[in-house]
């Protein structure tokens, strides 16, 4: 096979085979989905695991359902997650995780936080459980920091470490992951 009919791959994208039906010649090549799953979809599912394991095993109530506490901790990760993606913007770089930044940012939340997004995520995810009141949806945060941090935050900061060099070093010295 030439290497012209060898189909390339991007960072981002896989591409798949054309089926045999829709009258491309044989070879022919369609960009496919994603292979990664972004961070909102874990949370998204995470927060449906936390619901639905509280609806359908709530192991214990551990405490009365906090609607102020938990709707506290809602809002201020929201708020987090708000003020960094702004400052992205601010900065003119790339939020996505599988891309380059061309800026290293380190003002706002980031003067506390390497990863204030996530940070955001996990408050909101404690919030939840704090309103459910039941202990099975708090056992979906751990799994969730796990597979945010394995999947994405220590790629991100090996890329970080790569493209921006010392600058990313010191401000890793001085800042811790979470918080």
């Amino acid at each position: 096979m030439s290497s012209a009919a060898t189909p390339k791959r991007s960072s981002n994208l896989a591409l798949e085979p054309m089926p045999a039906n829709t009258g491309f010649s044989k070879g022919s090549y369609v960009v496919g989905r994603p292979k990664r799953i972004l961070p909102p979809v874990y949370f998204l599912a995470a927060l449906l695991l936390m619901a639905g394991l509280h609806f359908t095993f709530p192991i214990a109530q551990i405490f009365q359902p906090s609607y102020f506490g938990g709707g506290t901790l809602i809002v201020v990760g929201s708020a987090v997650i708000l003020w960094a993606a702004r400052m992205f913007i601010k900065a003119g770089t790339t939020i996505k995780p599988f891309q380059e930044p061309s800026k290293l940012v380190v003002g706002g939340p980031y003067r506390w936080s390497r990863n204030p997004i996530y940070l955001g995520m996990v408050f909101i995810l404690i919030g939840v459980g704090v309103v459910l009141g039941t202990l099975s949806p708090f056992m979906i945060v751990p799994l969730f920091i796990y597979l945010i941090r394995k999947r994405f935050i220590l790629p991100e900061e090996a890329m970080l470490d790569k493209s921006c060099g010392f600058a990313y070093a010191e401000y890793k010295r001085r800042i811790r992951r979470w918080l």
